[in-house]
């Protein structure tokens, strides 16, 4: 079997050292870059200044993310770069399918569409491309090592289009682009994959190699529990999926204001949500940012409409949250232990027995300077010492 010849080999002596220029930099300068629109717009300016007309061109890579499918640089000349996240819903799909990325991705090929000849039909793009006066449209597929993938787009608005030197100059610079591409593709999934599981800090902590069994740090913060009351009772009779539906309606009220407030959600355990806020300020003002989420979410679930209806309840302290890995040989949680969390849970289970929707530690009142109605001293399972609790207004 004849293999094919390499572009790159093929390539004019001007254009072969055009042609390593940008090979040289999607390798070097490309891989590292942490501004993916800078890095489109100088491959571009590179390609161009090789004397491929060049106006218009995409780097759309699939995504592993919770409320998006794929990401997208776009780059025209003279206007510059732009990025669009296409989110994740039931017409995901639709798109994808009418566009040539499901044709390259499925046979592997480029394709390569001389506009004028082409049906509107052929791809849902094809119309835009043709009003926008584009001649000659590149597609090529990228196929990464963790089973994503991506594409390269190229168009112009040059009367002959693309010349066959200029596509032979492509494909010779491609396999240096898809590099680059599947580099910083992959960082970022692992990034985004791991911030979805586990939260912002411990993604943090476990990239910069705090993957070792018994490892803790301890961050002073105020800790919110938030608990559904009566989860089970009320999923009795559901569905997985319509189990799955009440648990996403209640985290879409308590989960927003907690990121909002700076707070950081570190577990979803089913009917439990655990979140944190940094005492990197005053003490006073980190409880406040974490007493104002905790209103604004129940508030949230009062004015829910749509069946279920259910009941939240939170309960507020200040302590220290210790992270750490916890398992058995190369089976890790980085979970959250310590007393301080504990207490928080512990707190948040007395909602439901006191019919309280909010309470909130001593130290906590204390910090927040909050006046509060004392459920005096509760024997807390688990914990040695009774802690007083105080029920807190829901408004300020």
């Amino acid at each position: 079997m004849t293999q094919a010849p390499d572009p790159l080999l093929q390539l004019p002596p001007e254009r072969l050292q055009d042609a390593l220029r940008l090979i040289s930099f999607a390798l070097e300068e490309g891989r590292s870059s942490k501004d993916p629109e800078q890095l489109l717009a100088k491959v571009c300016g590179l390609i161009r200044a090789a004397g491929v007309p060049l106006q218009r061109a995409a780097s759309i890579v699939q995504l592993l993310h919770a409320e998006a499918v794929a990401s997208a640089r776009f780059w025209e000349h003279g206007q510059g770069t732009r990025s669009e996240l296409f989110p994740f819903n039931e017409d995901s799909g639709e798109g994808y399918a009418r566009s040539p990325a499901a044709d390259v991705h499925s046979t592997g090929d480029w394709v390569i569409l001389w506009l004028p000849d082409t049906p509107d039909g052929r791809y849902g793009i094809v119309p835009d491309l043709k009003a926008e006066g584009y001649t000659h449209y590149i597609m090529a597929p990228v196929f990464m090592a963790i089973g994503t993938a991506g594409i390269f787009s190229f168009a112009t608005r040059a009367a002959e289009g693309f010349s066959a030197k200029d596509i032979r100059f492509l494909r010779a610079v491609f396999p240096a682009l898809a590099a680059s591409q599947e580099v910083l593709s992959t960082a970022r999934t692992l990034q985004e994959v791991l911030r979805i599981y586990v939260g912002e800090e411990p993604q943090r902590r476990i990239l910069s190699g705090d993957v070792h069994r018994g490892e803790v740090m301890r961050i002073r913060s105020a800790i919110l529990f938030a608990d559904m009351r009566r989860f089970t009772g009320l999923t009795a009779g559901m569905s997985a999926e319509q189990a799955t539906g009440l648990l996403n309606a209640y985290y879409d009220c308590i989960v927003p204001p907690v990121e909002a407030a700076g707070g950081e959600v570190l577990k979803l355990i089913g009917d439990g949500i655990l979140a944190i806020f940094r005492a990197e300020e005053d003490e006073a003002r980190t409880s406040a940012r974490a007493l104002a989420a905790a209103r604004d979410g129940l508030a949230r679930v009062s004015a829910r409409l749509d069946p279920p209806q259910f009941e939240v309840g939170i309960a507020l302290h200040f302590g220290e949250a210790a992270f750490g890995n916890v398992g058995s040989g190369m089976r890790l949680d980085y979970t959250v232990i310590g007393r301080d969390v504990n207490l928080a849970a512990r707190v948040a289970e007395l909602c439901g027995a006191k019919d309280e929707p909010l309470l909130v530690s001593s130290g906590f009142l204390q910090r927040a300077g909050l006046q509060g109605r004392s459920l005096g001293a509760q024997s807390l399972k688990g914990l040695q010492a009774p802690e007083e609790v105080f029920a807190v207004s829901l408004s300020p």
